[in-house]
């Protein structure tokens, strides 16, 4: 069984923010698997389950306390941290771009940061989604805390998508299969555009 964590910010007023890309990777996959209806809230997470599969869960604690849904989600369902795929938004990314690690440091991310200290590990699965940087004078909070412009949408349209199919890997083949495939796939694209 695997567990897929989408992070972002409960509330309508975060909905369409940067920082809650991973949450729309989540509601990506729970609509192909026909389950998006059979959302319930478990310990301090929206939580629904592809049985024999896979559990797809967001968080509600906040970005910053994200760390404290995954701990207890991966205890009461018996999950190694390495089953464990947690999607966020990066904007150390270019737009659109997706890189997946196996581990790492949080990189400046406090919700993968939560995650890591709550789990007590760096070798948690991470996919991050490019969201751009934008202007390098405006607070990075506010950054990413701001809807994307409209013509930045059908770029993050599209790497919810392929974010969704490198989680589908995840659950059929695990992380290194996800790195191989979507990680070259980017670097290839960014070769084709000269970035």
């Amino acid at each position: 069984m695997k567990l897929v964590v989408g992070l972002g910010n409960p509330g309508p007023q975060y909905r369409d923010t940067r920082h809650n890309a991973g949450f729309w990777v989540i509601d990506e996959v729970a609509r192909r698997w026909h389950i998006g209806d059979g959302w319930r809230e478990r310990d301090e997470a929206l939580v629904v389950r592809k049985p024999g599969l896979a559990i797809l869960a967001k968080p509600l604690t906040f970005m910053n306390l994200s760390g404290f849904a995954v701990s207890r989600l991966r205890q009461f369902f018996q999950i190694e941290v390495a089953d464990i795929l947690v999607v966020i938004d990066e904007a150390a990314l270019p737009l659109g771009r997706l890189r997946a690690r196996a581990r790492g440091s949080a990189g400046g991310h406090n919700g993968l940061k939560s995650v890591i200290e709550q789990l007590g590990t760096e070798d948690v699965p991470r996919l991050r989604i490019g969201v751009g940087r934008g202007d390098s004078r405006r607070d990075l909070a506010d950054h990413v805390l701001s809807r994307f412009d409209a013509d930045e949408r059908d770029s993050i349209q599209a790497a919810v998508l392929r974010a969704a199919d490198a989680s589908e890997v995840f659950v059929s083949d695990g992380i290194e299969r996800v790195m191989n495939s979507f990680n070259a796939a980017a670097d290839k694209q960014q070769d084709d555009t000269g970035g």
